[in-house]
């Protein structure tokens, strides 16, 4: 899939964000990176729609966040909606966990996602 059209300086905050990742999203990708999560290929701080989010699955059209307490804010909230909203409108599934979700439950999180990618049913 083609990079989305993007300003370069925000081409460079992706390629920096990769670097620095939090200690969730790196625990996440740990198990995303190089197909290891049910041979979905999934990129990191990927540019979509003139934002970045955390990983991306073009394939499957599915996003996933994590999100650290700062997200829980009013504002930041009421941005993040817009920005699913948005995503959404384009056809993409937009999957949200906090960091502590990922720190503690890796596996119910890697759960979730498969299912939201349509490869196995709820339970």
């Amino acid at each position: 899939m083609p990079h989305s059209l993007l300003p370069p300086r925000h081409r460079a905050n992706a390629k920096s964000m990769r670097k620095v990742m939090t200690g969730a999203e790196l625990k996440l990708w740990n198990e995303l990176r190089a197909h290891q999560l049910m041979d979905l290929g999934f990129r990191r701080q990927f540019p979509i729609a003139g934002y970045i989010v955390d990983f991306a699955c073009p394939e499957k059209k599915l996003i996933v966040e994590v999100d650290g307490s700062q997200h829980g804010d009013d504002g930041r909230a009421a941005s993040d909606e817009v920005r699913t909203k948005r995503l959404e409108e384009d056809g993409w599934i937009v999957l949200r966990f906090w960091n502590d979700d990922v720190i503690r439950d890796i596996d119910n999180v890697c759960q979730h996602i498969v299912i939201a990618a349509g490869l196995t049913e709820a339970t």
